[in-house]
């Protein structure tokens, strides 16, 4: 006989282990299927380990340009693996952090691959297989690695944000396919370990859904780094060296063919919608014909699939692929499941990229309002002569603000600063509850912070 349950949730990452407590809270009786950690890509594969390695080598660079403010660290020096390991603690710990919640708040964990077999029933394929009842399902199963059709990336030393996260070494000299985020922060480890770094970008800039702005002062300060980045080129080929000392990138930019030797190469050309095992031949028809949109799950505004009862959240429906942005989907959908109003702002989402300086934004760029046909104020406040900038030796950096040209509501920020993804919030509750440029510039900021850039740049 089946186990029974009011809520099966599939994929435990932040979208879905959150959407289970909540379903808890309310008072479901809630199961949480997974078939690796519990934490899903954020945790282990992403969000977590990226950060715990970007936290050692902006320290290592901050070391290295000691003698700046009469700091004299003689000898330092990086072993990766004492930072792999320290990776791999930060994670067992919140792993267990995660495993203590579920404890709780009566969660059963099971861990297989889940199947849903009908809207009432879900397989998970363990050692042996487990049937699960249910009245609702919720999919969050999340993304995988894109993986473009290039000739070569199968070849050794070419890898994944996974497998890269991997590694107990670095490559000598890395190429990067891809100029967005995890591009881009994977340039930042580098080259902070003072490790070449060659960035590949078939668009015509980086990070090309922020702020141009924001990108061409990445470029800047990268370069200083070396780090060397192609903007409006494609990889064509990877070939192994004919010595057998690494690869060999080919690429096309400007119509002229290039071709850089490295170490190593990694892939990082966004992520596609898992759904490997979600769905078989012994599912019903119904479900074998959810919807479906370039490979993700279609939902309507309640997060509800083309099956009544199935619901789906986070990188699997596509869409904004942010750990944040899943929980807020899953805490809502199970709001809707439970007879509740939606509360929260799923389309006001903070994008945070953790390079040296921050990035973040959330609301409307200027373009953006442009291209919406509004009328807006930009408002702009380079933090070169914030105090607690100029003392921290930070780089190129800035805060944009974005406001109704008549009201002078707030409609959005861009920050490229110290501490922006941690202030970036600041202006996302500014959005969401309304508030204007005056109401902002009424608050009195602590000084000396970063945080005052915000204040001047409203003033």
């Amino acid at each position: 006989m089946a186990d029974r349950f009011d809520l099966i949730v599939i994929g435990a990452g932040p979208g879905g282990y959150e959407a289970a407590i909540e379903g808890a809270k309310k008072g479901m009786k809630v199961a949480l299927v997974e078939n690796r950690q519990l934490g899903g890509t954020c945790l282990n594969r992403g969000c977590i380990p990226t950060k715990t390695i970007l936290h050692t080598a902006e320290l290592y660079h901050e070391l290295k340009n000691g003698p700046a403010i009469g700091l004299e660290a003689a000898g330092t020096s990086v072993h990766m693996e004492a930072v792999w390991q320290r990776k791999e603690e930060v994670l067992e710990q919140l792993r267990k952090g995660i495993a203590s919640l579920m404890k709780t708040n009566k969660i059963a964990v099971y861990y297989g691959t889940g199947m849903i077999l009908d809207r009432e029933h879900v397989m998970v394929a363990e050692n042996e297989p487990v049937l699960l009842e249910t009245s609702r399902i919720l999919i969050a199963t999340g993304s995988v690695p894109a993986h473009p059709p290039i000739p070569g990336s199968d070849l050794p030393g070419v890898v994944t944000s996974d497998e890269l996260l991997e590694k107990k070494e670095l490559f000598g000299h890395l190429v990067i396919i891809g100029g967005g985020v995890i591009g881009m922060e994977f340039a930042s480890i580098y080259s902070s370990l003072g490790h070449p770094v060659t960035v590949i970008e078939a668009m015509d800039r980086i990070l090309p859904g922020l702020d141009k702005e924001i990108a061409q002062n990445l470029k800047m300060i990268l370069k200083k780094r070396n780090v060397e980045i192609h903007t409006g080129a494609k990889v064509e080929e990877i070939q192994p060296c004919e010595d057998g000392s690494g690869l060999i990138c080919r690429y096309r930019e400007k119509e002229k063919e290039q071709e850089i030797k490295a170490e190593g190469c990694l892939i990082a050309v966004g992520r596609k919608a898992n759904t490997i095992g979600l769905i078989s031949e012994e599912s019903s028809r119904e479900i074998q014909e959810i919807s479906m949109e370039k490979g993700c799950i279609v939902v309507n505004e309640h997060y509800e699939t083309s099956v009544p009862g199935i619901y789906a959240v986070g990188d699997v429906t596509g869409g904004i692929q942010l750990a944040h942005a899943a929980t807020a989907q899953g805490r809502n959908a199970v709001a809707h499941m439970a007879g509740e109003a939606m509360d929260i702002r799923t389309d006001l989402i903070p994008s945070c990229v953790y390079t040296s300086p921050e990035i973040a934004s959330v609301g409307l760029s200027a373009d953006d309002a442009k291209s919406k046909g509004l009328s807006v104020i930009s408002k702009k406040y380079l933090m070169s002569a914030n105090g607690k900038s100029v003392l921290s030796l930070q780089e190129r950096g800035f805060i944009k603000v974005v406001a109704d040209s008549e009201s002078h509501r707030i409609l959005g920020a861009q920050m490229m600063c110290a501490r922006a993804t941690d202030m970036i919030s600041q202006f996302a509750v500014a959005v969401a509850k309304g508030l204007t440029l005056e109401d902002l510039a009424a608050v009195v900021f602590p000084h000396p912070t970063f945080s005052e850039g915000i204040l001047e740049a409203v003033r």
